[in-house]
């Protein structure tokens, strides 16, 4: 019998939601069918002006859930009809506007309507995937370094992983049987200054293959000011999001570039964010042959050379050589995360987040 379960995520890019169908009926995760749903440019808009202080917060939040369920459900369906059987849950991650993760003060908010969620679907949900780990005293992010360990973890070596969405995140897998622990950690800006960036000045969401930066230099003292933002000193267990890395912190650092080239802030910002990431494997994942990049990023060339130039030890290369394409990753650990909530069983990592102890995540709405 098919184990099946769908997992749906919009992460910090903005862009849209993600979602894979999944099975697990023997045991390890297979990817049965994959659907996107672009965000339009008006609620791309609101999601990202939701990211800050602003008036009528709590209504125009309600209203964006509600919006947000919809475009899940959009998805999850056209998943469903491509299912051999009965899909027991969907995983859905909702979209972060607030993460500030402090011990004791902590929380983390995710905008979504799980409830509407199944209305629209028919389907349990397993939603706010973050809020126990906070509560246990964890980061609550990142969660996904669970779900790489099972889909990536070697036997025999240590394998490193890089996701590069809105924020870049890495996980560092030591060989089975080690007594290593798995550790992750949100290593600071992915795309989201350089598709914000992008946006601002040729009105494409994106840089696609990274282009436009490539076509640029790096603007020297621009880049070490971004690299002396004392988040990237911080040792882990520590995750950021939009609340620390916006384009007003980035207006801060660029008031005395005002007259640089475009392309050349360009491309200090992708030389900014292939150098967080370098400075992570670097430190953490040494042991590392491989580092398997997912996200957005794995598909950004200029990125991509970069990361390799700054790792010559280190073949680096897509997720797609392990079998499941970068854009299909993060939704697949929220179809893995909804399982293991329905099998009551822990979703986190306490070496990667810092929560006192595993805990089961989420909260399901039953259809």
């Amino acid at each position: 019998m098919p184990d099946l379960y769908i997992g749906l995520m919009s992460g910090t890019s903005l862009d849209g939601a993600d979602g894979v169908l999944a099975d697990f009926s023997d045991g390890k995760l297979k990817v049965i069918a994959a659907f996107s749903e672009a965000f339009s440019d008006s609620f791309r808009a609101e999601l990202l002006a939701l990211n800050s202080p602003a008036g009528n917060e709590l209504h125009r939040a309600a209203m964006v859930g509600n919006e947000l369920a919809k475009v899940y459900a959009k998805v999850a369906n056209a998943l469903k009809v491509k299912a051999s059987g009965p899909v027991t849950a969907i995983g859905a991650h909702g979209q972060t506007v607030r993460h500030q993760p402090q011990k004791d003060t902590g929380y983390t908010i995710q905008l979504n309507n799980p409830a509407l969620l199944v209305e629209l679907t028919g389907i349990d949900v397993v939603a706010d995937f973050r809020s126990r780990d906070v509560a246990a005293g964890g980061q609550g992010a990142p969660l996904v370094p669970a779900f790489h360990q099972a889909m990536f973890g070697g036997a025999d070596s240590t394998v490193a992983v890089m996701n590069v969405g809105g924020i870049s995140n890495i996980s560092v897998l030591p060989p089975s049987g080690s007594t290593t622990p798995v550790i992750g950690f949100d290593c600071g800006p992915g795309n989201a200054l350089m598709d914000a960036w992008c946006q601002q000045h040729t009105g494409k969401p994106f840089d696609e293959g990274g282009a436009w930066a490539a076509s640029g230099k790096v603007v020297k003292g621009l880049l070490e000011s971004l690299l002396s933002e004392p988040y990237l000193q911080l040792p882990p267990p520590k995750s950021t999001g939009r609340d620390l890395f916006s384009m007003h912190w980035l207006a801060s650092k660029l008031a005395a570039y005002s007259s640089e080239r475009p392309e050349d802030i360009q491309n200090a910002l992708t030389e900014f964010t292939a150098r967080a990431c370098i400075a992570a494997v670097s430190e953490y994942a040494k042991d590392s042959a491989e580092l398997l990049v997912c996200g957005g990023g794995a598909f950004n060339t200029h990125l991509m050379h970069r990361l390799q130039a700054g790792l010559p030890a280190m073949r680096v290369s897509s997720s797609e050589s392990r079998g499941l394409p970068p854009l299909q990753v993060e939704a697949a650990a929220f179809a893995w995360l909804a399982r293991q909530a329905i099998h009551r069983e822990p979703g986190n990592l306490a070496s990667v987040t810092g929560a006192a102890g595993p805990r089961i995540l989420g909260a399901i709405y039953p259809a």
